[in-house]
């Protein structure tokens, strides 16, 4: 952990007001795609927005989710490296990093099967991608909260 503080970048995170705040904002931003685009997806999945066509829907709303995760990543690399040791010290980070393995899992797992290929053709929305579509809001609504929560348990 100390390599990782002791890096470059987390130096200059840690040395500098304005980039700590850039880095920080743009994972905010990453934040806001990711888990717009899914939850707008994820609600389709559960029966709202019937007007529109998943196969319509859904591959924007994957590149839109795809291009926060990968914002929100590297940005969140960035931040965690600046304070490494305290982070995984938090309760709440290891929740989030739980949540967000819950829900990249769930994530791999619905776009593998032949449901979602099968809804995307305009096919029926079972049970199986209504389930994973609960199970993928609820985790990344609770990876968001315990984001939040961890610099009220610092």
């Amino acid at each position: 952990m100390d390599l990782i503080a002791a890096s470059a970048p987390a130096a200059a995170l840690r040395g500098s007001v304005t980039l700590y705040l850039l880095v920080n904002a743009a994972h905010v931003l990453g934040i806001g795609l990711l888990v717009g685009a899914i939850a707008t997806l994820d609600l389709r999945l559960l029966g709202l927005f019937r007007a529109s066509a998943l196969g319509q829907l859904a591959p924007p709303l994957v590149r839109v989710a795809a291009t926060g995760l990968g914002l929100a990543a590297v940005t969140g690399l960035a931040l965690f490296s600046t304070r490494p040791g305290t982070y995984l010290e938090n309760p709440a980070f290891l929740a989030k990093l739980a949540l967000l393995v819950l829900a990249l899992g769930n994530l791999a797992l619905l776009h593998a099967g032949r449901p979602w290929r099968e809804a995307l053709a305009d096919g029926p929305v079972g049970a199986r991608l209504r389930l994973a579509a609960a199970v993928s809001l609820a985790a990344w609504l609770g990876a968001l909260l315990a984001g939040r929560w961890i610099g009220f348990l610092q």
